[in-house]
């Protein structure tokens, strides 16, 4: 049996248009599901759990949304077991791409139903699971601005949600301001005058596929930092284009960190977002979390 969870607000409707499609193939396939249709964070898991307890076997609970969507799963993925599938239908998910799992929902839906679950780590951000990264700073403030933005859903409405956050840089890049921030990581302190933005990963992508973190990998026990400082409003804006490939790490103004455990201090309150949800209420005290979950991945190495 399988447990499809959608939430119809994903990727500006187009999770309902996905699981129409998925829902079909199901049918065709004569596969045993339940489904679940959930807008609220609050509300998944009580009536997650509540389903799971009317059936004593689940092969995967299947997410048809975003990273947000995950995000509020992860704590019952965690405490059950199961194994996590992805339908891709959000507007930056880069879960998804994390582990190579396809953009078409019929070659995704087939992962799951014949592919294998793969064990893989989780970000422990004071205690709070998230799968992808935690964007402190400049990235955190341009999440927060997309998605409070008109031009995010004509974003997801043409299929661009990768531009959705270019917009959103330029449109943060005017008012935000850089401050001190120290890191520290493997027993080591470091800190920056001017710090732009600090993202801690376990999957190489964050905001629509900026690979911020390029060489992080989602079961190796290590968490990945990348930190900009001491640039213009000029460099950082630069600076953009060239995390679309990962290019970014080769230059000055960018310091990588990699460790099991990393703290991050700034001087002054700052946005952080957890899988796209605010978290900035919490210390931002990190730990790699190895083999928390269990995912159904296209990647022969993860």
């Amino acid at each position: 049996m399988y447990l499809f969870i959608i939430n119809p607000k994903s990727g500006n409707g187009r999770s309902l248009r996905t699981w129409k499609r998925v829902r079909e193939a199901l049918d065709l396939k004569k596969t045993a599901y339940a489904t679940l249709l959930t807008a609220s964070a609050e509300e998944v898991d009580a009536m997650v759990t509540e389903t799971l307890d009317q059936h004593d076997s689940w092969n995967a609970i299947v997410v048809i949304g975003g990273d947000g969507t995950i995000h509020s799963l992860l704590p019952l993925l965690k405490r059950t077991g199961i194994p996590l599938g992805v339908i891709p239908a959000g507007s930056g998910n880069d879960t998804a791409r994390g582990f190579g799992i396809p953009r078409d929902p019929l070659a995704a839906l087939e992962l799951i139903l014949t592919g294998s679950a793969r064990a893989a780590d989780l970000i422990s951000v004071a205690g709070v699971p998230v799968m992808t990264a935690v964007a402190a700073g400049f990235d955190a403030q341009v999440s927060e601005n997309v998605n409070g933005s008109r031009y995010k859903k004509i974003c997801n409405a043409v299929g661009a949600g990768r531009l959705a956050y270019v917009i959103g840089v330029l449109h943060t890049l005017v008012t935000f301001k850089p401050g001190p921030v120290s890191v520290t990581c493997g027993g080591q302190t470091v800190s920056y005058p001017s710090a732009w933005l600090t993202a801690v990963s376990n999957v190489p992508s964050y905001g629509g596929g900026l690979l911020i973190n390029p060489q992080a990998k989602v079961d190796d026990g290590m968490l990945d930092v990348c930190v900009v400082h001491d640039c213009s409003r000029l460099q950082l804006l630069f600076l953009f284009p060239t995390v679309l490939k990962g290019a970014h790490v080769k230059l000055p103004i960018v310091t990588l960190f990699r460790g099991d455990t990393v703290g991050i201090r700034f001087d002054r309150p700052r946005l952080a977002q957890g899988d796209g949800e605010d978290v900035s209420a919490l210390p931002m005290d990190f730990r790699a979390d190895p083999g928390a979950i269990r995912v159904f991945s296209a990647l022969s190495d993860i």
